[in-house]
């Protein structure tokens, strides 16, 4: 059950961290409220992950999520480049999130 609440709150810092695009600095009061709640969704999840998980561990895989959901959204929805490099960071954070994941078994 911990690891899911870790994925679930790297699955809404996704949510977060896109709706900080669409708040346009906090001008718009739907995506505002939609973000603040992701956000305090995530942290608040992230802390129940953290009563079992290493700090470190958690936090790395939290943000690893955010990271690769992010990205992905950018290239996907936003048109962001997809150079070989990118994907290929991309690619190398995903394996340390496995890692971290096999070595805290």
């Amino acid at each position: 059950m911990t690891w899911l609440f870790l994925i679930l709150a790297g699955l809404l810092e996704v949510v977060w961290a896109v709706g900080l695009k669409y708040t346009e600095g906090f001008t718009r009061w739907l995506p505002s409220l939609l973000t603040l709640a992701a956000m305090a969704g995530s942290v608040g999840l992230l802390g129940l992950a953290l009563r079992q998980l290493p700090l470190g561990t958690a936090y790395a895989v939290w943000t690893g999520i955010g990271t690769i959901g992010t990205a992905i959204f950018g290239i996907a929805v936003l048109h962001e480049p997809a150079s070989g490099a990118r994907l290929l960071c991309i690619a190398l954070i995903a394996g340390g999130i496995v890692g971290l994941k096999l070595a805290t078994a």
